[in-house]
């Protein structure tokens, strides 16, 4: 699944693509590696408005599923599920690369997939909700209220396959489709929850826990 993903670009180019008009994110800096459990940006929809703000990544799990954050979700059928996939509650989670590891010896090899090898920017299509209780790590413990995110995984194309055979993000690419994410019913909503064509996706590093274009 994917735990790891870049967004390596500028807080304006993410208002212009995802057609924010309200930025409530703070100094948000290029993002070269996004892990569980971190703060990242994410466009909701408020009042009719797109939002820019940042969450923190991971769900709480359902019950008797464990204690780690669900960073990416399969089933929507689910009951779990079901109550966050209403448009007031989608979002979009902007990215310009995501990594699987490989699973090579002695250790896993990250590869970092994007639609090109520029890496223009692109959205999971995520959900989010308030939660209540403790995050972060250990040695630093966030306690209080928080917005958590997770994003939808389908089937792997063929050019994740070879590498994740279990699922690949789901990925918007067009306005047609953040707008489709963010306001229509489920049941269209839904019919995103498909691979992003073969020939829209390429690798385009491997061997580092971060990504950007060579240029930056």
């Amino acid at each position: 699944m994917c735990n790891l993903y870049s967004a390596f670009t500028t807080q304006a180019t993410m208002r212009k693509t995802f057609g924010v008009t309200r930025d409530n994110a703070g100094n948000l800096p290029p993002l070269p590696g996004i892990f569980p459990d971190q703060m990242a940006p994410i466009v909701r929809l408020v009042d009719g408005e797109r939002e820019l703000l940042q969450m923190r990544w991971g769900f709480p799990p359902p019950p008797k599923v464990g204690n780690h954050p669900v960073t990416n979700v399969r089933n929507v059928a689910s009951p779990f599920w079901r109550a966050w996939l209403k448009p007031q509650y989608r979002c979009l989670v902007p990215l310009t690369s995501f990594s699987e590891y490989a699973d090579t010896k002695p250790r896993k090899t990250p590869i970092w997939f994007a639609l090109n090898k520029d890496r223009p920017l692109a959205a999971f299509a995520g959900i989010w909700r308030p939660w209540k209780g403790v995050r972060g790590t250990k040695a630093d413990p966030v306690e209080g209220e928080h917005l958590l995110y997770s994003f939808l995984t389908t089937d792997p194309n063929s050019v994740v396959k070879p590498i994740h055979p279990k699922a690949m993000p789901v990925i918007l690419t067009t306005p047609e489709e953040f707008e489709t994410w963010l306001s229509a019913p489920v049941e269209e909503a839904l019919k995103l929850q498909r691979p992003l064509p073969d020939d829209a996706l390429e690798i385009v590093a491997e061997g580092h826990k971060s990504d950007q274009p060579e240029a930056a």
